[in-house]
């Protein structure tokens, strides 16, 4: 097995020297990524597709391929028992079912992650390996997930799935931008299930846009609205849908960021949660995100006319980001010792704002939670599929 990973290791070392390019600026990502995604290739490269098909869901009303989740805070009631679940904000319940889910997560770390560093080496079996799990999700009639989410975060005794699932496929958000990555530079293999994997995320689109839970959810007033704005803009950059983009790029700004944000950088609805600090870093990570597939920097600096903007988001976060001891509210009630990671924010808002201490916290955290809940609240891992231009 050592001599398996150092032959690998020394194969994708040589194939990444021998592709990188020089990073413009005094900030090297892909040195910084090259560091980071070799040392984990031969895990990216040995794990097997697994989609919701292999999975029972006892308690779904669906088939096999259609995706079910439970809600996070919602659990047995004392004085019902049998009966309805009640909801604990911010407490998750172990119980839940999360098979769906998790392995969602699975795929939208793994096919990010091996497109990455197919970006970095140019070695072949990266694309290989990324392909078998687009064609397992996407295209295969047997394994492949349906394109709709009409029974995520269902309430037992309650419903049978709910709007603000829509959440969940947050985290395929960056198999959108390497599906986006290998239609751009032709990626060996893409050829023959582009069709496929599009077609998957054009009727995703569809049912995100027109049906009951898309446009409710798209009409949240805190982090889900703005999870619903980075999936549309996602999926709509990598199928050339201007028409989307445009609606998104209008809803960010007279929408989103005036409901959001406040004018001192605070936002009101995410701290008023019992995890103020972590959905604060949470819903500004997707709104920077979204600003930066958008309109890259000029979004994240652009301001309401009375001040309010991302940029100054990522301000008033920054310094509780830096040193979470001077965070003012009161600790989250779970996982408060898992947060904070390595921000996008600071990534996205150093660059357009040309603020080096950002850059550099950013470099400081940590990229690879291991941790689910948090894992589960970073969706946005690899920055090269953030910094190269669609085709279209």
């Amino acid at each position: 097995m050592i001599a398996r990973r150092t032959l690998l290791l020394t194969a994708l070392l040589a194939a990444s020297a021998a592709w990188a390019r020089p990073q413009p600026g005094a900030l090297d990502i892909r040195a910084i990524e090259r560091r980071r995604l070799l040392p984990q290739a031969e895990a990216l490269l040995g794990a097997e597709p697994r989609t919701i098909a292999a999975i029972p869901a006892p308690r779904s009303p669906a088939g096999p391929q259609d995706y079910y989740s439970e809600g996070d805070y919602w659990w047995p009631d004392p004085a019902n028992p049998g009966g309805a679940y009640i909801r604990r904000d911010g407490r998750s319940n172990p119980d839940k079912f999360d098979g769906h889910r998790d392995a969602l997560i699975a795929f939208g770390r793994t096919v990010p992650a091996l497109a990455a560093l197919w970006d970095l080496t140019g070695e072949p079996r990266c694309a290989d390996a990324a392909m078998r799990h687009l064609h397992a999700w996407f295209v295969d009639p047997k394994t492949r997930m349906n394109p709709n989410l009409d029974h995520a975060q269902a309430i037992i005794g309650v419903n049978t799935g709910r709007a603000i699932g829509v959440i969940d496929t947050l985290q395929i958000v960056e198999v959108a931008r390497a599906a986006a990555l290998f239609a751009r530079k032709d990626a060996p293999g893409y050829a023959a299930i582009r069709a496929g994997v599009e077609g998957w995320f054009a009727s995703y689109l569809d049912w995100l846009t027109t049906s009951p839970f898309g446009t409710e959810e798209r009409d949240e007033k805190n982090n889900h609205g703005t999870c619903w704005l980075l999936q549309a803009a996602s999926f709509a950059a990598l199928l050339g849908r201007d028409d989307i983009l445009a609606d998104a790029r209008a809803r960010l700004k007279t929408i989103i960021i005036p409901t959001q944000i406040a004018a001192d950088g605070r936002q009101p609805l995410e701290l008023a949660r019992t995890k103020p600090y972590a959905y604060s870093l949470f819903n500004l990570d997707v709104l920077t995100a979204s600003a930066w597939l958008l309109g890259g920097g000029e979004l994240i600096g652009w301001k309401t006319p009375d001040g309010r903007s991302i940029g100054g988001a990522i301000a008033w976060m920054a310094p509780y980001i830096a040193d979470k001891a001077k965070w003012p509210l009161p600790p989250d009630v779970e996982y408060w010792d898992g947060f904070p990671v390595r921000q996008p924010s600071l990534l996205f808002g150093g660059l357009a704002q040309t603020r080096g201490d950002w850059l550099a916290l950013w470099q400081r955290l940590n990229p690879d939670p291991v941790v689910g809940e948090v894992v589960r609240n970073f969706p946005v891992r690899q920055p090269l599929l953030w910094l190269g231009r669609d085709r279209r």
